[in-house]
């Protein structure tokens, strides 16, 4: 009997034992998982600045001046000096028609008109008056000459002659590249249709819509970004030079930016247009500060050594940055410090410790 009760003792006290050491190691395990935590932050003073907003729209490339070139005659074209892509000066040959009747024309009507002249003279002498002093011959007995003698029919003649032998050649009315040049030489050019177009490369604008509520954002001379989605083309600047005050259907707005071009820029050209402006007395904080809680937008900041959850509202943003939208209401003033990185997982009153990040 009693060796039965020393036996059970026995078993007792190594059952105590077992137990003691399962607790010391669940403990140590609990203890390695989690380890005691700081939450290591870095932060901003809040204060007013200036923020440099930016909208990004897509567009088309508009050639702002251009010309497009005609015939006002019906003849074979003779000569073609350029091609589409030719860089031309002002003055300089584009194309020239055949010459023969034109010239020949122009010399037909040149000899009616000194007929003509003649004609008018012998009408002069004998009215008593010389000819070669029309000033002194009155307005009714000189307009009654050239009517007799067909002198202003012959002139008018003349005049239209020599204006299509003149626009027999077509030339560059400035400096710029040739564009839709498509008829050939000894071929009549096509009737109603221009024979070329030249396109001023060095004022170029960038037509772009944007939202009607964006109006208050942009103004004339803001400062662009053009960037053409050829890859080979870089980014272009440029400023906007008018805003349509009309909003359309769809609630957009025409906006216009003349931008310098060079000759890397094509009239139609799709490109991607962004629009800088800097704003003065926002309160500007990092992307990074602002963090979801249900749904919600939450800034924290520091005070005695923790964690604070304040409710925001954000505006205007860009890449990196975003303006708080009336931030005294929810508590937030100028001095105060915000954590900008470490926020992810923090709570409200949390205890945290600033380090710089300067390094």
């Amino acid at each position: 009997m009693k060796k039965h009760v020393l036996w059970c003792l026995a078993l007792m006290v190594l059952a105590a034992c077992s137990d003691s050491n399962t607790e010391n190691k669940e403990k140590e395990g609990v203890e390695t998982v989690l380890p005691q935590q700081v939450n290591e932050v870095t932060v901003m003073q809040l204060a007013k600045g200036n923020f440099n907003h930016e909208l990004v729209s897509n567009g088309k490339i508009v050639a702002k001046d251009y010309a497009d070139l005609y015939f006002r005659t019906s003849e074979v074209v003779a000569k073609v000096y350029v091609k589409n892509g030719t860089y031309v000066r002002k003055g300089q040959k584009l194309a020239e028609l055949d010459m023969f009747k034109l010239t020949n024309t122009l010399a037909q009507n040149k000899n009616a008109l000194a007929q003509a002249n003649l004609e008018m003279q012998d009408v002069l002498i004998g009215q008593g008056y010389a000819p070669d002093n029309l000033n002194a011959v009155p307005a009714d007995i000189l307009e009654l000459a050239k009517v007799k003698s067909g002198y202003e029919r012959a002139k008018a003649q003349y005049e239209a002659s020599q204006y299509d032998v003149e626009q027999a050649t077509l030339t560059a009315p400035f400096d710029g590249v040739v564009a839709n040049l498509f008829d050939k030489q000894y071929n009549m050019p096509k009737n109603g249709e221009p024979f070329c177009r030249v396109i001023r490369t060095s004022a170029m604008e960038v037509d772009f819509t944007v939202l009607e509520s964006e109006l208050p954002l942009i103004k004339v001379g803001d400062q662009v970004e053009v960037t053409p989605y050829a890859a080979a083309v870089g980014t272009r600047t440029g400023s906007i030079s008018e805003i349509n005050p009309l909003v359309d259907e769809n609630g957009m707005v025409r906006v216009k930016a003349q931008v310098n071009g060079g000759d890397k820029l094509f009239d139609g050209m799709n490109v991607r247009i962004s629009v800088k402006r800097s704003l003065e007395g926002q309160m500007v904080v990092p992307k990074t500060a602002v963090v979801l809680r249900s749904g919600k937008q939450v800034l924290f900041t520091v005070d005695k050594g923790k964690a604070m959850w304040n409710y925001v509202n954000t505006g205007l943003e860009n890449m990196t940055e975003y303006t708080l939208v009336n931030p005294e209401a929810n508590g937030l003033k100028e001095g105060m410090t915000v954590i900008v990185t470490g926020n992810v997982n923090l709570a409200h009153e949390a205890p945290v410790t600033i380090i710089d990040d300067s390094e």
